[in-house]
Order: structure tokens, then sequence, then C-alpha cells
């Protein structure tokens, strides 16, 4: 297992130290798994604003579809050889079938009745309860023998910045035949990688990442939480492996309940950076791939200018699909750290 990394200079003279030579720093690393290139560039301080959330939440509950005097009058249920009760509930939480559907089995999970949720206050139990929502509904799907049911998938968008167009906390929740290309390319590149070294990739990750401990978190039941060497997201990406486990549904309640206590750990520390957005993605295989392991992909959202409102994907990132991390994932894993001791 290699992990490459490009370094570059660049040099500029400074007109306000009278055009003395300056010279910037910048590296691009290599995924070891899938080779994808990431560009680790500005080393600005991972420190940002939060805005007025009374003055950006206030007035949209209004009109939220996910409210309880709306969400079992507006949307839709799934026909009876779906879901013969058309939509799932688990106490305040309701799942219903997305109505702008990017697979034929997507749904929508809300995480509650209550409108807004901070980042901080969504607890590891309401986490918890929504992901065993999903399960209900991908044991379902999986009880029928239905064709969409080889990968299984819960993506999160928490708030505006990070694509959610609601503020009302939920998941999307999706089985599919079609692997996402990037949880395709990964899962044909760690077959490969069995086939020529007679391991498993994710194994070997993070035996490799616990040893040497620039990148690693720590380990909460038998999921290690680490930093992505080379990250998607401008202020770092972290990895959960859970052990053992190549498909979604092999995960138990427990691992559940463990993966929601680190996705609480990883709020509350962006949060304290003054990030307070994200997106959450499962990366799964079938149960019969030994080759993978289930993990998930923890990646904060922000701005490169907040007074702006400019996201934080531009054309490298939309048009090359090349990404930008704006620090070492090691100094991130620094500031992370506190919250997994």
């Amino acid at each position: 297992m290699e992990f490459k990394a490009h370094r570059k200079e660049t040099v500029v003279l400074n007109p306000a130290k009278e055009m003395d030579r300056k010279a910037i720093p910048s590296e691009i690393r290599e995924d070891p798994l899938t080779g994808r290139t990431a560009r680790i560039c500005h080393f600005m301080k991972l420190q940002w604003e939060k805005p007025d959330f009374q003055k950006m939440v206030t007035g949209t509950e209004k009109t939220c579809p996910f409210c309880p005097d709306k969400v079992m009058l507006v949307t839709p249920c799934f026909p009876p050889e779906i879901l013969a009760e058309g939509r799932l509930t688990s106490e305040d939480m309701v799942l219903f079938p997305n109505i702008a559907p990017y697979d034929s089995l997507g749904a929508v999970a809300t995480m509650g009745s209550r409108h807004y949720f901070p980042m901080t206050e969504i607890e590891p139990q309401r986490i918890t309860k929504a992901f065993q929502l999903a399960m209900t509904f991908f044991r379902r799907i999986e009880a029928l023998g239905h064709p969409e049911a080889v990968y299984h998938l819960i993506n999160w968008n928490y708030m505006p910045p990070a694509g959610s167009s609601l503020i009302h906390t939920h998941l999307q929740v999706f089985s599919t035949s079609s692997a996402p290309n990037l949880m395709r390319e990964e899962l044909t590149a760690a077959k490969n990688y069995m086939e020529r070294h007679r391991s498993n990739y994710w194994d070997d990750l993070v035996n490799r990442e616990r040893q040497a401990g620039e990148r690693y978190l720590g380990r909460i039941g038998r999921t290690d939480w680490l930093l992505s060497y080379a990250p998607l997201g401008v202020a770092g990406d972290v990895l959960a492996v859970v052990e053992d486990v190549s498909g979604t549904l092999e995960l138990t309640d427990q691992d559940l309940a463990d993966i929601a206590a680190g996705l609480a750990r990883l709020m509350k520390s962006y949060d304290e950076m003054g990030i307070y957005s994200f997106n959450m993605n499962f990366f799964t295989g079938r149960s019969s791939d030994g080759f993978t392991r289930f993990h998930l992909l923890f990646s904060p959202r922000t701005f490169f200018n907040q007074s702006l409102g400019t996201p934080d994907i531009g054309a490298l990132r939309n048009l090359f699909n090349e990404t930008l991390c704006m620090a070492f994932p090691e100094d991130i894993t620094r500031m992370l750290k506190p919250g997994f001791e």
C-alpha cells in the first residue's frame, strides 16, 4: 500500500514585504486504493463564522412537508407491493418515497418531528433510531427479492451548504443495483487489490493507519475512525470502517449505535471550527463481497467565501472531479483527536 504525494511550490513576490520572494507549498496526493488525486493547498486556518441560525431557520417550518402537521398528509406512499402500509414509522420518524427519486427505490426518512436540530443537538440515540428505520426498509426490500436489493445506501445532506433543500433533518435512503461512481471504483479497486495481495485493502488500511497514528482517530466497538489521506472535502474527510462487515445488512444495532456515537463526536469537533453542515454516505458491497468492508464517509461542508455564499465546490471539483483540501489531513486529525479520547 503506497501513500503517494507530489509536492509542489509556487513562488510569488510579496508587495506587502517589498516584493520579497515567498514560497507557497501545495501537494497532490493519490488515494492509495483508486489512484484518485486530491490537492492539498492554501493552508488557511480552519475557522469559519457561523451564520445567524434564527434568521436562516425562522419561517421555514410554515411550508415544510416534513413537519408533523403535514408529513402524513402531503408525502407520498409506496405501492402495496413494496410496503403494504405505504410508509414506515418509528416514534416521531417517518420514511416515505422520495418525490424526486434518483433511483427506483428511493426513500426519505425524517429524523423526528422537530423542524431544526443544531448539529451539536443531534443525539447519538436519534441517529441510531433513524438508521434502524432505514434498516427496516432495507430488510423489507431484501425480503421481497427485489432486483434493486443489491446495495443499501444512506446519504445525509445536513443543512443547505451540503445540498439539503430543506432545514428539517432527514436522510436519503435507497436500495440500488447501480453502484454510484466512486463506490463502484472502490469496489473494483478493492477486488483487484485482494487478487494481487491476497488480503483485504480496508483491513490493511486500518492496520497501517492504526500503527502509524498520523491520521487515526480511534475505535468505537468494531468501527475504526480515521482521516482520509486524499480527502474530497475542503476541511478533510473522516472514514469509519466496520470490521468484518461487507454489506449494510450485516450491521448490528450495536454497530449502528457505535457509528452514531462517532458521528456525534465529529459534529461536535467540526462545530468548534465554525462548520455546521456536512455530507455523509454509506459505502457498501454485497454480503458476499469479501474483498471490501462497509465504511461511511463524513465530509464537512462550508463556503470559500461565506459573505458571498460561495460554495466549496468550483470548476476543479465540478468538472474535473479534482478535489481541494485547505489543510493537511494530519493537522485536521490533531484537531479531531481529542473528541475520540
